[in-house]
């Protein structure tokens, strides 16, 4: 999710698979589910995705990371055309996860301790708010804010305060699911993607346990080999990150850094939820 050695980088790869630590033995005792790829459309390559969401009325909001590129987009989900757009208000901060609750545009930084408050309309700074540890993903169960700091541990925060109103653990077979990244919340789970795999983990959200993994590695080399035939292809950084929920269709977006692809996809276990549009911001 960050820069790093690429020596270092290609350590913390096998520490941090959600399955690494695991016997072999016990790999089928959870589900592995395929998406199936829907329809595609265009990723901004300068967008260093760290979250995303699904507003309702063909719009997506989504954030991005890297000192001085940082900031939070309202854009067109068919065209990838920005709408609106707002730096990270810290100039020497790292940008990660957002979501919007109650038209309210909550935005993460790596390092610094500090989330800000967005109007969702007009992206002008309501607020700021500090917290303990590393900012990584955030999503929303429609009450709270749920957010990861890059270890196994999910937080629920009070989206008023900022305050911590309860945790949990992240485990597949009794063993710590770390380096948890971006968030959704999908009808009563967590789905997260973990930073350096081609997985996410369905998690359900009172236990902490992970109840099926997807696999995007068919869209990571899809995603790939895009980008080399454009003559820029992904580094090793460039990994998936960023994952949508579409209710009235009951699929997912799916995305990674500086992808020049967003998936929609099916999912086993999904369903349409009629009478929903998403989470068009409320007019202020």
């Amino acid at each position: 999710m960050r820069f790093r050695l690429l020596l270092s980088v290609l350590y913390l790869t096998s520490l941090a698979s959600p399955t690494a630590a695991l016997p072999v033995t016990t790999l089928a005792r959870t589900p592995l589910l395929t998406p199936v790829v829907t329809a595609r459309f265009p990723h901004d390559r300068t967008a260093f995705t760290e979250g995303l969401q699904y507003l309702g009325g063909g719009l997506i909001l989504e954030s991005t990371g890297i000192v001085g590129e940082s900031g939070v987009r309202r854009a067109d989900l068919k065209t990838g055309r920005v709408q609106a757009s707002v730096s990270t208000p810290l100039a020497q901060a790292f940008g990660e996860g957002a979501t919007v609750l109650g038209g309210i545009a909550y935005h993460l930084t790596w390092q610094d301790g500090v989330a800000f408050a967005f109007d969702a309309n007009t992206l002008r700074e309501m607020g700021r708010y500090r917290y303990t540890g590393e900012g990584w993903g955030l999503t929303n169960d429609g009450k709270q804010l749920i957010m990861s700091n890059g270890s196994a541990v999910l937080v629920w925060r009070d989206p008023k305060t900022f305050a911590v109103k309860r945790s949990v653990t992240v485990t597949d077979q009794g063993q710590p699911v770390r380096n948890l990244n971006e968030l959704e919340y999908v009808q009563g789970s967590v789905y997260a993607n973990v930073w350096l795999t081609d997985r996410i983990a369905r998690i359900d959200p009172a236990t902490g346990k992970v109840t099926a993994w997807i696999d995007v590695s068919n869209l990571t080399r899809e995603a790939s080999t895009a980008a080399t035939r454009a003559g820029k292809p992904l580094t090793f950084d460039d990994v998936p990150n960023g994952i949508a929920f579409i209710p009235e269709r009951g699929t997912l977006l799916l995305t990674g850094k500086r992808w020049p692809t967003l998936f929609e996809v099916k999912l086993l276990g999904l369903k349409i939820e009629t009478g929903v549009t998403g989470q068009t911001p409320a007019r202020r």
